[in-house]
């Protein structure tokens, strides 16, 4: 994975959550079917339900989202962009050049 591959933060595993009990097309989808559709591991969307994962990278994030139906946007916050790094801190974004 290359370090200039732009980051997005989850916004919330109970957003996820949410979102899995009823996805876009309106069925549920569990962990495992939303790994396999998505292409990413059963751990790595664990890891994001319980907060131990805060981010992934932006194929992966625009795979989960789309898997779920919704806008990559509604379920991840851009982390990085246009070579400017950003964090979340204390509930403010802030960023560094």
């Amino acid at each position: 994975m290359s370090t200039s591959t732009p980051k997005y933060r989850l916004v919330s595993g109970s957003l996820l959550r949410t979102l899995m009990k009823r996805t876009g097309t309106g069925m549920r989808i569990t962990v495992r079917e939303l790994a396999a559709a998505a292409d990413v591991s059963v751990g790595t969307i664990g890891s994001l339900l319980t907060g131990d994962q805060l981010g992934l990278p932006e194929d992966k994030a625009k795979r989960v989202a789309a898997v779920i139906g919704v806008d990559l946007l509604v379920l991840f916050i851009p982390c990085e962009r246009a070579g400017r790094h950003t964090a979340l801190t204390a509930g403010r974004l802030a960023v560094a050049v």
